[in-house]
């Protein structure tokens, strides 16, 4: 394959499953996968993703055609992903916890040209061939005979890597197309956090996300081993295993470090095999942080960014303490800007739409251009960024500091109201184990913030703690509501569904 040259002065571009093959004839016993009893090392699995390969290419799949996986994290869901790659296409994995229209829509919009499912994916409404990846027959009954050896193909930077669906909460799902040059600047990215061949990356979110593949890839990429948890989420499970596997990575959001921090064994874990620990895709506190930083061996760092890429902010926690508060500095080679409501850059200090332009940028919008325009911003020399929706500020040192989501702030009065800062006095509260705030539909002002908090044992009736927190509160900030939960509904990645929120919210 020839190299071609990479954005930002990064390395020679390498496609993925090249690299793969490598680590296969380098070290072909060593563990490349694991979940629950099943292991498979690089020799195994750079086998399977050529018969699967092999399998895709007898079935039609062309360079830059797509295939589609839905279900649960599994080996051959991996290496379906790694074969689709092999062969030039773009893979699709999509949420399984869509609803079943979605999903069909997904599998329509991305033109898959198989459809990989497990038992958890009901039938849909999508003429396109389906294969159970979970059951050892179908899936051998679709490889067929043989050892498989599939056509080479030369795989280009500017190719689709793969297209992620948004969740969908706040309307029709998108298709994100990224390219192998994009994910290519991720895995030199995390050369700098100690992958290697003698890495261990833990891995407890779902592979249809980029949250998870951000740290997936970079691992296999250097010659690393996966460690896949099964099933629900479980704290003491997972610390048991990260443990006994002498786990060096992990990616977990945020939710994910609450539950662990909170479990009641967590201290009687081995962890100290851990290098570094990362984070994404919902905010996370200051607090937390600084538990993870104090009980937690090995370093901590947030990434900020979307999956559409653009700009990504970087906060080495373990290197800036006095900065927890913030989601960091923009990564190196990283354009990150904050504009008005007309589109004008604002200086250092002033709060607005946080925009980024980098090397690893999607190439669009799945099918829909117009969806992709209202993602663009170009500065005054036409250089394309990449807006994010989120609101924020640039502090003296260059440190950006997220207020909310633009969609999510509550405007009431004419004066805008961030939710974080509510959420932030709320979690003071000693009877507040988590709490979102949203905006409801008000007659006099607008729109008003109500709060709805899951509360600890012991917390006091929900009119105590809203007039406690009114009294800490600013006057247009006042809470009108107050409802308790027994959790907050979260998507696959432990996003709050704000959306959902408002829409059940009628007023007592």
């Amino acid at each position: 394959m020839t190299a071609v040259p990479a954005p930002a002065g990064l390395p020679p571009f390498r496609a993925l499953p090249d690299l793969i093959r490598e680590h296969a004839r380098a070290r072909p016993s060593r563990l490349a996968f694991r979940q629950d009893t099943q292991r498979l090392a690089w020799g195994e699995l750079d086998a399977l993703v050529d018969r699967m390969a092999a399998a895709l290419q007898r079935d039609g799949v062309q360079p830059r055609d797509s295939i589609a996986i839905c279900g649960a994290n599994s080996i051959p869901y991996a290496a379906l992903f790694l074969a689709g790659l092999r062969v030039g296409a773009a893979v699709a994995p999509l949420p399984s916890g869509a609803a079943p229209e979605q999903l069909a829509g997904m599998v329509r919009d991305c033109g898959a040209r198989l459809f990989f499912t497990d038992a958890s994916v009901p039938p849909l409404d999508a003429s396109v061939p389906r294969i159970r990846m979970d059951q050892p027959d179908a899936i051998q009954a679709w490889l067929g005979g043989g050892a498989g050896v599939p056509q080479p193909v030369d795989i280009q930077p500017d190719w689709a890597f793969n297209i992620i669906y948004s969740s969908g909460t706040t309307g029709t799902p998108k298709g994100i197309v990224q390219s192998h040059a994009m994910r290519w600047a991720h895995v030199a990215r995390g050369e700098n956090y100690g992958y290697g061949p003698e890495a261990v990356a833990m891995v407890a979110t779902s592979l249809c996300s980029n949250t998870t593949l951000v740290s997936v890839f970079p691992c296999l990429a250097k010659g690393g081993a996966v460690v896949m948890t099964q099933g629900r989420f479980d704290a003491s499970a997972y610390l048991a295993l990260a443990a006994e596997a002498r786990a060096t990575h992990a990616m977990l959001v945020p939710v994910q470090y609450q539950r662990l921090m909170a479990a009641p064994d967590f201290d009687r874990h081995d962890l100290s095999s851990f290098h570094m620990k990362f984070s994404t895709s919902a905010p996370f506190t200051a607090r937390l942080k600084a538990d993870v930083l104090a009980r937690w061996p090995g370093g901590l760092v947030e990434y900020y960014g979307m999956t559409e890429g653009g700009g990504t902010c970087i906060l080495e926690a373990h290197l800036f303490p006095g900065k927890l508060h913030t989601v960091g500095k923009p990564a190196e080679g990283h354009d990150i800007r904050v504009i008005d409501e007309d589109g004008r850059e604002l200086p250092k200090g002033e709060i607005g739409e946080v925009v980024g332009r980098s090397g690893a940028m999607m190439t669009a919008y799945h099918n829909q251009p117009g969806k992709t325009r209202e993602a663009e911003w170009y500065d005054a020399d036409g250089n394309r960024f990449i807006r994010t929706g989120d609101v924020g500020r640039f502090d003296e040192d260059g440190f950006l500091t997220l207020m909310d989501r633009r969609k999510d702030m509550v405007i009431s009065g004419g004066f805008n109201i961030y939710p974080s800062d509510l959420e932030a006095v709320l979690r003071q509260h000693p009877g507040v184990a988590d709490v979102a705030v949203v905006g409801v539909p008000s007659q006099e002002w607008g729109e008003s913030p109500v709060a709805f908090v899951v509360p600890q044992p012991g917390a006091p009736d929900d009119s105590v703690l809203r007039a406690w927190a009114n009294e800490r509160l600013g006057k247009t900030q006042r809470l009108v509501d107050l409802r308790y939960l027994p959790e907050l509904p979260r998507s696959d990645i432990g996003k709050v569904l704000k959306r959902q929120l408002r829409d059940t919210w009628q007023p007592a």
